[in-house]
């Protein structure tokens, strides 16, 4: 509960900074006269020497080495990560004490350390670079760690991209900054009378241990980002990443929200993030958004692709679910199989179908053919859901879609449909992931739907091999939503169809939808409209208020049990 109280003060200096920073003009580029000889502006100029004790050792995480790696190698070995299709080039991981977050952040770093261990001549990652968020000071641009990093592990030296940076404006060694001091830093023997951004800060100093225990020997370097434009951040790193190189940004989501809110929000946050949706994601909620916003951008310069590996929040990873958690999401961005290294692209790089199955504002205004076909027959839904099955076992033991030829499957599979999946275990829902609006052939659909469900949905962990008997699978197949036209929340009900009906639900910028199949769980309509408005992050009743559109679809499903009988 130490720990916990420690996260929220936190959290409150963060909120005290920044009204602080707008009184005393730093948002500005200014700072006051009688305020400048308290901050820290003093430049840095040859060889580094110096080296920065661990503030957070045995707070949060252990602060005796056997221990450390012990706590380290136990979380690793608990992860269940699924494998990535390309080299891992970034990495979203939270910072939270390990006992909240560490299981997620293990994660993302399996992932990491499996792909440096599966090559021949050492890491792969030689130099990793950390953005960081600040969490006790405010300052203008990305401070750069002028020392070399320490843990109960061994110290971690700098790269020498750290002086190159140093130098080129918004980076700077020393920036001038409003430090907060925490109260446990006398303590700790922390207290220094000329702080920098990063001698409290635990945001990337939590990141390191991981590192140490899984790649060995690496070059860091360390960035703490206060107020600045992520895309130029970006821009600068980007003439300088290398084809050995990997950003970390470091954050957590949403803090201190009820746990269904707290879901609500970060699902809506993974889905930007899995889009690369730059603008969307500057409206949501995470304590790292500058170092994600940085990595979206290197993103789309680079054409990777986002890879969701897990998500929960403290209140699935402590089991204390009241008086509000905070959501941690470990996210892969890797090379695609046709993307450059190491030469950013021109333009902006395609973004995914997210999390979340619901099209983006461009999406839901196109309108492709479909409607006039003939239904499929139970022979085609067969091959469906035998293109399901086959999906589902390749990616989980694989991390590869399986090959397929197009020649193979019949006419109506190369028409653009959208669809989902479903994943059920002993009755239970395991993952349902699909696209609500057609955008390419049905049976690519299938096979890009049913991947998502078993690696990519983050209500759950992605499916391990063991479960693959387990799998009951069952294929959607969505006619094109249609707009409903209504006068009235009661009108609305009243032209409502259960069990007939899916349903997209947009209010104003939020969408969700649900499937027909949903009207079993929630045969009320009333219930049915508050359960699908929560869904999209909004107020149970909000589908009563103004800005609310709907469009409806139906479903032809096929379930695994009408082919085959499973044991």
């Amino acid at each position: 509960m130490m720990r916990e109280a420690l996260h929220k003060w936190i959290f409150e200096v963060r909120r005290k900074l920044h009204c602080m920073a707008v009184l005393i003009g730093v948002a500005a580029g200014g700072i006051s006269a009688g305020m400048a000889s308290s901050l820290a502006d003093v430049a840095t100029s040859g060889p580094i020497v110096e080296v920065r004790r661990p503030a957070v050792a045995g707070a949060f995480y252990p602060a005796e080495a056997s221990k450390l790696r012990e706590v380290v190698n136990g979380l690793l070995s608990a992860a269940v990560c699924p494998q990535v299709p390309g080299k891992i080039r970034g990495l979203i991981a939270p910072h939270a004490g390990y006992e909240y977050s560490g299981p997620v952040a293990a994660v993302a770093y399996k992932a990491l350390i499996g792909q440096t261990r599966a090559t021949d001549a050492g890491s792969s990652h030689q130099r990793v670079i950390i953005l960081a968020p600040s969490h006790y000071a405010d300052f203008n641009g990305v401070a750069v760690t002028p020392a070399h990093y320490r843990t109960p592990l061994g110290g971690v030296k700098l790269d020498p991209l750290v002086s190159e940076l140093a130098t080129h404006p918004p980076f700077a060694f020393r920036p001038k900054a409003l430090v907060e001091a925490p109260p446990w830093a006398s303590r700790r023997g922390l207290s220094s009378h000329d702080p920098r951004p990063d001698t409290y800060e635990h945001s990337l100093e939590v990141q390191l241990p991981f590192l140490q225990v899984g790649l060995g020997e690496f070059r860091l370097v360390p960035l703490i980002c206060g107020r600045v434009d992520p895309k130029v951040v970006a821009d600068v790193l980007a003439k300088r990443f290398g084809p050995q190189d990997v950003v970390i940004a470091s954050s957590d989501l949403s803090h201190y929200h009820p746990y269904e809110v707290a879901r609500a929000l970060d699902l809506e946050c993974v889905r930007r993030i899995r889009e690369l949706d730059i603008r969307g994601m500057q409206q949501q909620e995470a304590c790292g958004k500058t170092p994600i916003l940085v990595l979206m951008h290197l993103a789309q310069q680079f054409d990777w692709e986002p890879i969701l590996l897990s998500y929960q929040n403290s209140g699935d990873t402590s089991g204390r679910k009241e008086g509000g958690v905070v959501g941690y999401a470990a996210i892969a961005f890797c090379e695609r199989s046709t993307a450059k290294s190491s030469e950013p692209k021109a333009k902006k790089g395609g973004g995914g179908d997210g999390v979340n199955p619901l099209p983006n504002d461009d999406r839901s205004t196109t309108s492709p053919t479909n409607g006039t076909t003939q239904p499929l027959t139970m022979e085609e839904g067969r091959l469906l859901v035998q293109l399901a099955r086959r999906t589902v076992e390749e990616v989980v033991r694989s991390g590869r879609l399986p090959a397929v030829r197009p020649e193979e499957f019949p006419k109506k599979f190369h028409e653009p449909k959208g669809c989902f999946v479903t994943l059920t275990k002993h009755g239970q829902l395991r993952g349902c992931i699909g696209q609500i609006f057609p955008r390419e052939p049905l049976y690519q659909a299938v096979m890009s739907s049913a991947r998502s469900a078993a690696l990519e949905d983050p209500r759950f962990s992605p499916v391990r091999p063991a479960e693959l008997p387990e799998l009951e699978i069952e294929v959607s197949v969505l006619t094109v939503p249609k707009p409903l036209a209504f006068s009235s929340p009661e009108d609305l009900l009243a032209k409502l169809q259960p069990h007939r009906d899916g349903v997209v639900l947009k209010i104003g910028p939020y969408m969700a939808t649900f499937l027909p199949q949903v009207w079993e769980q929630l045969p009320r309509k009333e219930d049915f409209l508050s359960h699908l408005s929560r869904k999209a992050g909004c107020a149970a009743d909000a589908w009563r208020g103004p800005n609310v559109e709907v469009q409806i679809y139906h479903v032809q499903a096929f379930e695994e049990s009408q082919f085959v009988t499973r044991h």
